[in-house]
C-alpha cells in the first residue's frame, strides 16, 4: 500500500505537481519541445506512476497514455538523474515486497527455471529473427572495431572464442546457448565439438536445425542437470536468470564441469549498484526471476571457487546495439503486426529503450569474466 501521504494527495493536483517537479530534475518537461520532453495525452499517468513506479511509468506508456519522441533519451535522463530512486521513496512498500520476495524465496530454483522460456524466449522466432544479426545472436555486440550490427557480432563471437583459446578437439559447453550461434561458429570456425544447452523450446528447435552436420549437441536443459567433462565453458547473457541465491551453486556447478586446465567464459550484464530488488516491470512483462549481478556479488560467490584471469568491461557497447535492434525491430514491424497488436510493439519498444538508456547512463554494466581452477597450470594472457 503507499503511505498515507501519498494516499491522501491522489485526489488533488499534487500526483501531477510531484511528477512534473521530479521530471524537472532530470530537465524533462511535460509538454516541452526536446526530445526527451514527455507528452501526456491522460491525466490518469501521473496517479498511476505515483502508486506504482516504474511499474506504472511502464504500463501507462504500453497503454497510449504518454509518449515522448526519443525514449531512449528520456531514460538516459531519468536513469543519469537517478530518479528511479526518488519515485522509489514514494511507495516503499512496493520495494520492500519486491526485496522480501527475493529474500525469502527462490526466484530462480529448478522449479522456476523454465518459466523465462516459456514467457520471453518462445514468443515467437519471427521476433528475434527480424531483430537481430544473421547469427540471431542476443547479447551484447562488440563494436570496438565495427560499423554494422552483423559484423560487431561476429566480432563478439570471435573475441569469446579467442579468450576461450579454443583447439580442434576440444569439447566445449554453452550455457544458455540461445539459437546456437556461438555453438555454431566455434564448432565450424575452430573445430570444437560443442554441448549447448537452454531453457527454451523454440530455440532448441532452431539451434539443432542451423547446428546440422556439425559436432553440435543442443539440449533443453537447465544448467543444474547438465553431466559431463568440458574442456572449455561459455555462458552469454544467461547468468542474468541465475538469481543471487543460486550464484555459488552456479559456479560450483560450473567448476565440476570444468577439467583442471580448462577456461570459463562469463558474458552477463552487470549492475552498478548490490540490490535485492528486480525492476518489477521488467520481472511481470519481460524477464520473469531475471536479477542482474553486481561486482560484489560475483567475487563473493567466485571466491574459492575460480581465479579471475581477467575482467572486461565495454557495457556502452550494449547501448549501440539495442539502437541497431529497435531499427530492426521497427524495419520489420510492418510483416509482424499481422502477428502481433500494438500494444505489443509499444511494451518492446519501452523494453528495448529504457534498456539503452540503462547502459547509456552507465548504470548497466557488459561484463565478460575470464575464469579458471587454481589447478590450471598455464598463464593466462589478457586480450582484447
Amino acid at each position: 500500500m503507499p503511505s498515507n501521504h501519498t494516499t491522501q494527495t491522489l485526489g488533488s493536483e499534487a500526483p501531477r505537481s510531484m511528477i512534473v517537479d521530479l521530471l524537472a530534475e532530470a530537465g524533462i518537461r511535460v509538454d516541452g519541445n526536446a526530445a526527451w520532453d514527455i507528452r501526456v495525452h491522460d491525466p490518469a499517468f501521473y496517479r498511476h506512476v505515483l502508486l506504482r513506479g516504474s511499474l506504472g511509468l511502464g504500463e501507462t506508456f504500453m497503454d497510449g497514455l504518454w509518449d515522448v519522441p526519443q525514449l531512449d533519451a528520456f531514460f538516459h535522463r531519468v536513469l543519469d538523474a537517478d530518479l528511479g530512486a526518488r519515485l522509489r521513496g514514494l511507495h516503499k512498500t512496493i520495494i520492500f515486497l519486491s526485496t522480501l520476495r527475493n529474500t525469502l524465496f527462490n526466484r530462480q530454483s529448478s522449479r522456476r527455471a523454465y518459466q523465462v522460456g516459456e514467457c520471453h524466449y518462445d514468443i515467437g522466432n519471427d521476433v528475434f529473427e527480424a531483430m537481430l544479426d544473421s547469427r540471431m545472436n542476443y547479447s551484447c555486440a562488440y563494436w570496438a572495431a565495427a560499423d554494422d550490427l552483423e559484423t560487431a557480432q561476429l566480432h563478439k563471437l570471435e573475441l569469446i572464442c579467442r579468450k576461450l583459446q579454443l583447439k580442434p578437439g576440444e569439447r566445449l559447453l554453452d550455457i544458455g546457448c540461445g539459437w546456437g550461434g556461438l555453438a555454431q561458429h566455434a564448432a565450424s570456425r575452430y573445430g570444437v565439438q560443442v554441448t549447448g544447452a537452454t531453457v527454451s523450446r523454440e530455440q532448441v528447435a532452431l539451434a539443432r536445425e542451423r547446428c546440422a552436420g556439425l559436432p553440435v549437441v543442443i539440449e533443453l536443459a537447465d544448467y543444474r542437470d547438465i553431466r559431463g567433462r568440458f574442456d572449455k565453458v561459455v555462458s552469454v547473457g544467461m547468468f542474468e536468470h541465475v538469481g543471487h541465491k543460486n550464484y555459488r551453486e552456479y559456479f560450483d556447478v560450473v567448476r565440476n564441469l570444468l577439467s583442471d586446465e580448462g577456461l570459463f567464459l562469463l558474458h552477463s550484464i552487470g549492475s552498478s549498484l548490490t540490490s535485492g530488488c528486480t525492476d518489477p516491470w521488467i520481472d511481470k512483462y519481460i524477464f520473469p526471476n531475471g536479477q542482474l549481478p553486481s561486482a560484489r556479488q560475483l567475487t563473493d560467490a567466485l571466491e574459492g571457487r575460480f581465479i579471475i584471469d581477467d575482467w572486461h568491461n565495454f557495457g556502452r557497447d550494449y547501448d549501440h546495439t539495442l539502437m541497431a535492434w529497435k531499427e530492426n525491430f521497427d524495419l520489420a514491424w510492418p510483416q509482424l503486426a499481422q502477428r502481433y497488436d500494438q500494444r505489443f510493439y509499444r511494451m518492446w519498444t519501452y523494453y528495448l529503450m529504457s534498456s539503452a538508456g540503462l547502459f547509456r547512463s552507465r548504470q548497466g554494466q557488459l561484463w565478460q569474466l575470464v575464469l579458471s581452477k587454481r589447478r590450471r597450470s598455464e598463464v593466462y594472457r589478457s586480450l582484447r
